[in-house]
């Protein structure tokens, strides 16, 4: 898809409306993870090189169309400071001659563009409104492109568009991992249900040569083999969708990758008493809560061959050891294999970040996306909006 960068638009002494999504943690007042505000440092800095006026349009908590006190984008404005590390002007209702006002190259962030239903609704007077603020639109929220709002598709047909430095990455990174990649591609899909990933896993199929299925998902694929997963988390009304997903792959000459043994235990709990057995051999009374040491030599054997891996979701209960051994030992050895410049690796999706940084191996990943919806649907294949508005 064609999508031009900061690289090619006429920044100097322009207004650059500035999709970002800032929409960051917080307690007690305060941002407890500053990475997406990290992650849009150098979109605001390159557009100030240039001598343009950044001003930042973002959403912040679900006000559903409301002003709402406690989601003022007011309350991210100390972090956003001090990781610009400039001074930021806050805006409530803005009007083009204000922003005219304030010296080039101010950093301004306009209020919560969620505070309106016309936002979410992709109004086109909002769309008209946000326009008339600015010179330029950059879309550096890749997160929110799966969604058709004012503020991330509606305004990108009415100025000059392009993509922001996080976004440039984010679909550089994607377009390598599933448009042009180097083979051969394994893609590891995990989590708990199969029922929320039905069209990821349908694309997949066709598009990559090892697909490694792990956490609650795998017990559905392994009890519509006929094997009994005992009290371990399973859809087991989706057994005919699972084996017509594992039909499709056969066909597509993709290899399925299902645990062959599996650590269980009779109850979820940190340091639970728990035992490997194969997964023909799962106790009725106990739950899969991993996979076992022969699951992982055979990922492993997968990834040693592999040249592009795509991962969304962890192989196990990562969050309580010692049920975080699966995903560990494979995410070490992609990072492993990516350090040494044998591997391009590309992560994405909330539990997938923490399971990733949990065992320490996301510094070593080519990239990882912050954004959960928009790259689930960028690997489902579907068009996101907000891309599709800048071509």
């Amino acid at each position: 898809m064609a999508w031009k960068t900061l690289d090619e638009m006429d920044l100097n002494g322009k207004v650059v409306l500035t999709r970002v999504d800032i929409n960051v943690p917080m307690e007690g007042g305060r941002v407890t993870d500053a990475t997406r505000i990290e992650r849009i440092k150098p979109t605001v800095d390159d557009i100030i090189a240039a001598g343009g006026t950044p001003v930042l349009l973002a959403h912040f908590g679900r006000p559903k169309g409301q002003p709402v006190p406690e989601m003022s984008l007011r309350h991210v404005l100390p972090a956003l400071k001090e990781v610009l590390g400039r001074d930021v002007t806050f805006i409530e209702k803005p009007s083009r001659d204000e922003i005219d006002a304030l010296d080039q190259g101010t950093v301004v962030l306009v209020e919560n563009t969620r505070f309106t239903p016309m936002e979410t609704d992709n109004d086109p007077k909002m769309a008209q409104f946000l326009a008339s603020l600015g010179d330029v639109f950059c879309n550096d929220a890749f997160s929110a492109a799966h969604r058709a709002h004012a503020s991330t598709e509606g305004v990108a047909h009415l100025l000059p568009a392009c993509a922001g430095r996080l976004m440039e990455a984010e679909l550089t990174a994607l377009e390598k991992a599933l448009a042009t990649p180097s083979r051969p591609v394994v893609a590891v899909v995990g989590g708990a249900k199969v029922s929320t990933k039905l069209d990821l896993l349908g694309n997949l199929v066709r598009k990559v040569d090892y697909l490694v299925i792990g956490g609650g998902m795998a017990n559905t694929f392994l009890a519509a083999e006929g094997l009994d997963v005992g009290k371990s988390l399973c859809e087991h009304d989706l057994a005919e969708t699972a084996r017509d997903i594992l039909k499709k792959a056969d066909e597509a000459g993709c290899e399925i990758v299902l645990p062959v043994d599996a650590v269980v235990a009779r109850e979820f709990q940190a340091g639970a008493d728990n035992e490997v057995v194969g997964v023909d051999a799962v106790p009725s009374d106990a739950m899969i809560l991993d996979a076992g040491p022969k699951s992982v030599a055979r990922v492993a054997e997968v990834f040693a061959t592999a040249k592009t891996l795509i991962w969304n979701g962890p192989l196990g209960a990562f969050e309580i050891e010692p049920f975080d051994a699966a995903t560990n030992a494979a995410s070490k050895q992609a990072a492993e294999m990516t350090k040494a410049g044998d591997l391009i690796s590309v992560a994405g999706g909330g539990d997938t970040v923490a399971a990733l940084n949990k065992s320490g191996a996301a510094d070593d990943f080519t990239y990882i996306s912050t954004a959960g919806g928009a790259f689930l649907e960028w690997m489902e294949g579907k068009t996101l909006p907000g891309v599709a508005a800048l071509g």
